[in-house]
């Protein structure tokens, strides 16, 4: 929709003003021996008309759009910049154009696997589509609200938080980085398609379990970490024990009976695989006493 411009409708009205005025004071009856004169009618009718004329001017401001509905009929939207004059009994809704932040609060919800977990994320969305934002929702603010909390939700529940609860999971919420994202603004388009709404980018601001069982997995996350480390230092210690027993026999520094291995891996298995320095016991007689 491309409306006229406002400034020369402006400027008519202003004259009709005038000559409005001019009218009513010559056709006044008080000048004229009490008689209403012609003319008083004529300014009257002549400062209706340029009532009329300025109630069709709008301002439209950048990023912004008005739109245009004729006793129930949508007649368009106007987007262009500056002061417009459209028909006067266009009732006029102005919508903005601009980009909003949207967020949420911090959101309890079970993950995949039944733990409750709190997200919150931040969404940047504007209107695209202004007949929608207008008429195929009630209210399109509070609509983007709504929706976009119930996203949130849904995507807490179809992952699980991290890979502890499910090994197998491709995707999961502490982890999936660039993934999750995706999944949540492909899920907010859907969503948000029905209102006009576009989302321009989505981010998870918060995500940790909830207070109730947030200590308990702490300590599993701890405990999880020192298997993990003594697995390592383990699998090392085999290793180094393995090396250090081929090397002896092969270049024959000394010749080591199967008891004796044993005594010799079991007191390298100590010192590799102790939380502390070993503190080293001297013998100064032979290796059988």
């Amino acid at each position: 929709m491309k409306p006229m411009s406002g400034f020369i409708v402006l400027l008519l009205a202003l004259v009709l003003i005038g000559l409005g005025i001019y009218f009513i004071v010559i056709g006044n009856p008080k000048n004229n021996d009490g008689i209403p004169q012609p003319a008083l009618y004529g300014g009257i009718i002549t400062l209706v008309v340029a009532v009329f004329l300025i109630k069709g001017l709008t301002v439209i401001n950048p990023n912004h759009s008005v739109v245009c509905v004729f006793f129930g009929n949508y007649v368009g939207t106007i987007k262009v910049n500056g002061l417009r004059f459209v028909n006067p009994f266009y009732r006029k809704y102005k919508i903005s154009l601009r980009a909003n932040n949207f967020e949420s609060t911090r959101l309890k919800v079970n993950d995949k696997m039944g733990n409750p977990v709190e997200i919150a994320a931040v969404i940047v969305w504007y209107v695209s589509d202004t007949y929608k934002a207008s008429f195929e929702v009630a209210d399109y603010r509070e609509y983007v609200k709504i929706q976009s909390e119930s996203a949130i939700r849904h995507l807490a529940t179809s992952c699980p938080y991290d890979e502890m609860e499910d090994s197998h999971a491709e995707v999961t919420l502490r982890n999936g980085g660039e993934k999750v994202i995706e999944m949540l603004e492909k899920e907010l388009a859907e969503r948000l398609f029905a209102a006009g709404i576009t989302v321009k980018e989505a981010r998870i601001t918060h995500l940790a379990y909830a207070a109730e069982i947030a200590g308990d997995m702490l300590r599993r996350q701890q405990a999880t970490a020192i298997v993990a480390a003594r697995f390592k230092i383990v699998e090392g210690a085999v290793g180094m024990v393995e090396l250090a027993l081929e090397q002896l026999s092969k270049k024959q520094i000394v010749n080591l009976d199967e008891e004796k291995k044993a005594a010799m891996v079991s007191n390298l298995m100590v010192v590799l695989c102790g939380e502390k320095a070993a503190t080293p016991v001297l013998n100064t007689g032979t290796i059988y006493q």
